[in-house]
């Protein structure tokens, strides 16, 4: 992916982010981040039924980076199993680390392949990424109860 077309997708996703704005229904399990750095701080909620991701928002005050990042994110994330988003999670946060990952399953999240030259960008890169981990805990710790799982 060339320069431009990051840039490109990055600044769509800021201007015209996805999903942004919250249900505040109770179907949805909500968490929130902040970026004790910068300006940065995030609430999403994700509707799961079934173990399936079958909506997500976002909404809060963040930098072009965090607020593309969960815009596209959330986008990947529709319509996906639990499994494949925790799959989905690691493969990003490996490229945000220089780790191995798999970049077919990354698509426009590769955009963010070189935030590692600019580290203190790391944080706002992931904070979604925190974020849905939050979610994916508290769902866990409700003993698979029945709190956003149907």
């Amino acid at each position: 992916m060339d320069r431009e077309l990051k840039r490109e997708i990055i600044v769509d996703n800021y201007q015209n982010p996805f999903h942004k704005g919250l249900v505040n229904d109770n179907s949805y399990v909500k968490a929130n981040t902040n970026n004790e750095s910068c300006i940065d701080n995030i609430d999403i909620e994700l509707k799961i039924e079934d173990g399936i991701i079958k909506d997500a928002n976002f909404d809060g005050e963040a930098c072009a980076i965090s607020t593309s990042a969960t815009s596209i994110f959330l986008r990947k994330i529709i319509g996906k199993s639990l499994k494949e988003v925790e799959t989905l999670i690691t493969n990003y946060e490996n490229l945000i680390e220089e780790r191995e990952y798999d970049q077919d399953l990354l698509e426009d999240l590769m955009a963010y392949d070189t935030i590692y030259l600019q580290p203190n960008r790391k944080k706002c890169a992931l904070l979604p990424v925190e974020t849905i981990k939050k979610i994916l805990s508290k769902i866990k710790d409700d003993d698979n109860g029945d709190k956003g799982i149907k």
